[in-house]
Formats: C-alpha cells, structure tokens, sequence
C-alpha cells in the first residue's frame, strides 16, 4: 500500500473514527519499541529539565509598549519542541525562532513555550488550554512539534492525527496560524539498527504523512522534520545530536529552526509567496495525500492548502538565523540572551511524570 494512500487511510479513520494501528501493524510497531528501548543501554536518560526561554525577543526593535506591539508566538508539543538536551535557553528551538522572526519582521517577539518533555499527542489539548484558557490574548502563530512519542508508545495513528487535528483546530478558531513540525525519522536514530531502522523509518514517515492531512484540512501548514538530522548526523554524529545520542545538540536544533522559520514567517506574510513553483525544485501543486507523502521522504519540506482538495508543495530555501544567534546556539557555554525578559510568574510549565522509564521521550 502506498505511503499516500496509507495516510489517507489514517487521516480518514482521525476524522471519522476507527482505525487500529494502520501503519506496519502492531507487531511491527512493537518491534520497533523493542529496539529502541534496548537502545536506552546506549542512548542514556537523565537529562536535566530544558531551559526555559520565554520573554520578549528582538527589543531592539521596541518595546511592548510601542504599537503594533510584539508579535505573540507559542510552542508546543514533546522535548523537542521544549529543547530538551541543551544547556541554555537561547539554544532551544522556540529562542531561536523568536529570534529569527524578530529580525525577519523588524519587530519584537513575545514567546510563550509550554511543550512538555515526554509529551504524546494527548497533552495538546492541555497545552492549548494554557495558551487560550486564561483570558489572555491567543497568539499570532503557534508551533507544534509533536508524534514521536505517539510512535514509540504505540498510540494508534488515528487517535494521534485525531488529537493533533483537534489542537489545530481549537488555535485556528482562536486567530492563531499554526505550523506543525510533522513526526521525525525514527530512522535516524543511530543505536537502531537494520531491519528496525527501516521499519521505523516507514512508521514514522507514514505518520507524518497522516499529520500533513489532517492540519491542512485545518487551514494549518506543516514542515516535514523526516531525516532533516540524517545526512549531518552521519558525517557529524558528536555535533548534530546531544549527549544521548537520542535528542538534538544545540546546533541539531538550530537546523531544524533554519528549516521551520521560512514557513513560519510565511504564515504572517512576511515571507514572498512566490506566484510560479519552482518545477526545478519538484514545487508542485498535488492532492494532499500525494503532496503529504512526498513531503514526508524529504525533510524541510512544506505542505500549504490550496484548492481543496489540494494541495502546495513547497521547498522552501533554509532561512539562515539572524547573525550572532546560530553561533550562539552552536556554543555550549552561551549566556541566555540579554533581549529575553525573565519568565512570568505564571508561564511555568506544570509537570506530569510522562517521561516514562519504559519508553523514550522526544
């Protein structure tokens, strides 16, 4: 069965129930779960809580008090999202975009990251609430990453897409653009070895094909994340991926931000829409299952709507951070950034205990 027409499938059974695991079935994906946890011998846990990184971004460009005022950005979703495995806070992934989309929007950025470490597709509807639920104003545009953990805990895709789709949803209703980091390569993860490799690289891309759907029907875009740390990471294990070998380094996230910011300054209009796609880049316009499948085999990828039922696929060139910042982020003794304001008193995260013991956290 092709990837696109498995997606469908699970998109499918996300929007009208049903469904079982759909992917590789269960005795597949369990093998895969198996692996990665015997894995836990060589990747280690124990990695300290992620830094927090709320606050205003880019002060140069005025103050909160100036209007328009700053843009409001969100970040939710797993470890990945909350850049679980570096040591300060403008080296996460959330700091580095806010940075970028201030210098790119020449206006201040108000952030506000309340992914969760261990997080599945479960705890979105949580993380929307903390965002929409106390009478503060929703943000301008919100990021999501999310699935990996989906895959390693063994929920099934229907209920993950389903999850995912109803966060987007509730953000959309409330004003906010959504740009979702679809479900990474399990792939990649180097103490998995062949044949799981290719099992979980199959799951997960299939997931992410799944996701695609389901938050474009939402008005949402996505960016495939794929195998965007594969290539780097052969040639650079020690630098791409952190001290488990699991989550990104400082400068693994930095390059999954240089591949998010582009969409998500588009989102805000203040990226060029180009009129023509680029034919020499494979931009073409695809139903959404076909354009959700290509995106999901190359990373960086972004599916936007078009005429239902179809679909943009676009290759957006790799936005590169604004001066200072990436190399900041590439530095494991940087000091937080100056322009960051502390964290207010009520933007702490609450914590939960899913960063289970049996099973890996993203």
């Amino acid at each position: 069965m092709s990837r696109a027409r498995t997606a469908r499938r699970i998109a499918a059974g996300a929007a009208y129930g049903g469904g079982g695991l759909g992917l590789l079935g269960a005795a597949a994906v369990g093998l895969v779960v198996a692996e990665v946890q015997l894995a836990k011998r060589t990747v280690g846990f124990g990695l300290p809580d992620p830094p927090r990184a709320d606050g205003l971004y880019g002060s140069e460009f005025g103050g909160p008090e100036l209007s328009p005022g700053p843009l409001r950005l969100a970040m939710l979703g797993d470890s990945t999202a909350a850049g679980l495995g570096v040591r300060r806070a403008r080296q996460t992934p959330a700091a580095l975009l806010a940075s970028g989309l201030a210098a790119v929007a020449e206006r201040p950025v108000q952030l506000r990251n309340v992914a969760l470490s261990g997080a599945m597709s479960d705890d979105l509807d949580r993380q929307v609430s903390l965002l929409l639920d106390h009478g503060e104003k929703a943000p301008d545009v919100a990021v999501v990453m999310i699935g990996a953990n989906d895959v390693t805990r063994r929920m099934p895709p229907t209920q993950s897409v389903r999850l995912l789709t109803a966060a987007v949803k509730r953000l959309r209703l409330a004003g906010t653009e959504v740009v979702v980091g679809t479900c990474p390569d399990l792939g990649t993860i180097e103490p998995v070895y062949q044949p799981l490799r290719w099992v979980a690289r199959r799951v997960s891309r299939q997931l992410a094909a799944a996701q695609t759907i389901g938050v474009v029907a939402q008005g949402g875009r996505t960016v495939s994340m794929g195998d965007l740390l594969g290539p780097e990471f052969a040639a650079n294990p020690r630098e791409m991926f952190g001290p488990d070998s699991y989550h990104p380094s400082a400068e693994g996230y930095a390059t999954a931000a240089m591949a998010v910011l582009p969409t998500l300054c588009a989102t805000l209009a203040l990226w060029p829409e180009s009129d023509r796609l680029d034919v020499s880049r494979d931009e073409d316009m695809l139903p959404v299952a076909e354009a959700a499948s290509a995106a999901a085999s190359q990373a960086g990828t972004e599916v936007t709507a078009a005429r239902a039922p179809w679909a943009l696929l676009k290759h957006r060139r790799r936005r590169r951070l604004p001066e200072g910042v990436a190399e900041a982020a590439s530095q494991p003794d940087a000091a937080s950034p100056p322009e960051a304001a502390s964290p207010p008193e009520d933007a702490s995260q609450p914590q939960d205990d899913r960063s289970l013991p049996d099973a890996p956290v993203s």
